[in-house]
This record gives C-alpha cells, structure tokens and sequence, in this order.
C-alpha cells in the first residue's frame, strides 16, 4: 500500500510545498548561475527511471561550456564556477528535482538514476534496481557513495528495492539531511568523482 500509494502522494505533497518555501533560493541561485554560465542555468539530460522509462532529469548547471582550441570541452575543474562549486557543496544543484518529483519521474528516496548506457552492463538481479522510482537519494548514498565500489552500490540499490518501508525512507531522508548540514553531501565531487560503470567484469 505504502509503495503503491503513499510514498508517491508523500513525495507530491513534500515537493510542492519544498518547491513553495524554496521558490525564492532557486529563482536567486538560477539568476546567478545564468550570470555564471552566461547562459542556461539548468542542466538537463536523460536518465532511466521506473521501468526504465527515459525522462529529462533537472540540476542546477554547475559548470560552464568552455573548450580548448580543438574545440573539445575543458575538464570539469577548469569548468566548473565559483558559485556553482558552492552550490555543489550545499547540494543545492539537486533542488531543481523536486520538479521531477512533481512530474512523478522521481522520489525524494530511491536508487539515484544514472545514464541510460549502463542499462546492458546491468546484470538481471542490478536490473532490478528499475523496479521502483529512482530519487534524490537512496542507501547508496548514505553507505558511502564515492568511497564504495559500484557492485556495493547496486547491492544497496536492490537492498532498497526489496525492503522498501516508510521506516527506511525515513532513516534515509534523516541521514540524508545530516551529511549535507556536515557538508558532506550525497553525490558525486570535483574531489571524489564517479567512476565510469563498465560492467562486473
């Protein structure tokens, strides 16, 4: 009942007044990342969600489009603003999903969704981590994140799946909040970057 019903009509409520209360943040940190940027302030690329339904996740632009003379993109640390390498830290450049929580392509909790070339290299029990929406965060990130291997990941990923629960959402979105008010964060970094996925093997 609650992974039918609840937890989407949760997530929605939770969204919409989050998105109310914070309208004034995101329309001052997206005027400054489009000063920054000199130009878009959002990021948008598509990701795998339920199922594997493709949709167009939403996050603060934290970099910029600069290239060399080849015409290739700069590295991320070389891109990467003054700004937008604050809003990274507060892991502010997530807020902008709360609009995909609205559209209910995502929840607050939930295997983090990722690029859609990893869907072959999954094997059928990591596939299984399509099985439920994908969120903002979820086990993974509060287990570790960047320090753990990318099979530990999924294993957490799967773990959600089958013990989904109001108490676990609510452990996670509570551990959640104490590692970005230690500044920890739940993603990726400049500092500790996500390694490709290529496979088990």
């Amino acid at each position: 009942m609650y992974k039918k019903y609840f937890k989407h009509l949760i997530d929605f409520l939770v969204a919409f007044f989050a998105l109310f209360l914070l309208s004034p943040l995101l329309l001052a940190v997206a005027i400054c990342l489009f000063i920054a940027n000199r130009g878009n302030p959002f990021f948008l690329q598509p990701r795998p969600g339920k199922d594997e339904r493709l949709f167009q996740i939403i996050k603060f632009k934290t970099m910029n489009d600069r290239r060399d003379a080849q015409g290739m993109l700069l590295p991320d640390r070389e891109r990467i603003t003054w700004i937008g390498g604050i809003i990274r830290r507060l892991s502010i450049d997530e807020l902008p999903q709360l609009l995909n929580i609205l559209r209910g392509e995502m929840s607050f909790v939930g295997p983090r969704p990722l690029l859609p070339k990893y869907i072959p290299l999954y094997t059928p029990v990591q596939r299984r981590r399509h099985l439920v929406k994908p969120g903002i965060t979820g086990l993974a990130q509060v287990n570790g994140r960047n320090s753990i291997s990318w099979t530990e990941k999924f294993r957490y990923d799967v773990q959600y799946v089958d013990q989904l629960s109001p108490a676990l959402d609510f452990r996670i979105f509570c551990l959640t909040v104490v590692k970005v008010l230690r500044k920890e964060g739940v993603n990726q970094s400049l500092s500790r970057p996500m390694q490709p996925f290529n496979g088990d093997n």
